[in-house]
């Protein structure tokens, strides 16, 4: 059997990129930050959610778009607090910009501050697909290991903040804060690093700050206010 071996030179993405690069745009010309949460399953991406809707009501908008296989358990557990809508893959193991869109279609295409994209619990196939956000942030709870970040070094890599999760919880893991900023450091060495408990609330108020500050420097200091286009 003869076998022939094709070189393509260009980029298999880069439709995909352009296209979240041009509804990135989109988003940021009209005020609105979009943050792609990205962990494990079961970090506690959702808890973080209900803690920063509590922690911005009456002072930030805010929607969720909540990725998972199956069910929508953690859309439910959202939807007193703030508008929201479930992104159900189906069993692909990561979302991308199309099922985005339409879960933007579904809540109306809101204009709010905040646009949070809670993505399927997994470190690796969602590191390779831009869904237009404006940040990225990986959380790891202290029940997993501090180790994480060397072992899924794309995820860290492509990242700009890293939350740890379930402070309350240190005492009795062998886990410290020392060894997982460390290690993740290493990897990306301009890497935020927060750490928080949302049950009690430490560290939300310092998380909230950094969302803050970074809705100032890539929406308020890129693009004008709407009002003034």
């Amino acid at each position: 059997m003869n076998q022939r071996v094709l070189t393509i030179r260009r980029d298999i993405q880069a439709e995909q990129k352009a296209d979240a690069a041009a509804e990135r745009e989109r988003l940021g010309q009209r005020g609105t930050l979009v943050v792609n949460l990205l962990s494990s399953p079961g970090a506690g991406k959702t808890a973080l959610l209900e803690a920063t809707a509590r922690h911005f009501a009456g002072r930030r908008s805010m929607a969720v778009l909540v990725g998972d296989l199956e069910t929508d358990r953690d859309a439910q557990r959202l939807a007193p607090l703030v508008p929201v809508a479930q992104l159900t893959t189906g069993g692909a193991c990561h979302l991308e910009l199309p099922l985005v869109k339409r879960g933007l279609q579904a809540l109306g295409d809101p204009a709010v501050d905040f646009l949070f994209i809670e993505n399927v619990g997994n470190l690796v196939c969602p590191a390779s697909h831009d869904l237009a956000e404006h940040l990225r942030v990986v959380l790891i709870s202290t029940t997993e290991g501090d180790d994480k970040p060397g072992k899924y070094p794309k995820m860290f890599r492509t990242s700009q903040a890293m939350v740890v999760t379930k402070l309350d919880l240190l005492p009795h893991v062998p886990f410290t804060l020392e060894a997982v900023t460390a290690d993740a450091l290493k990897i990306q060495p301009e890497l935020e690093v927060l750490s928080t408990c949302a049950l009690d609330g430490r560290g939300i108020q310092e998380w909230c700050d950094f969302l803050e500050q970074q809705y100032q420097e890539k929406i308020e200091s890129v693009y004008e206010p709407a009002g003034n286009q």
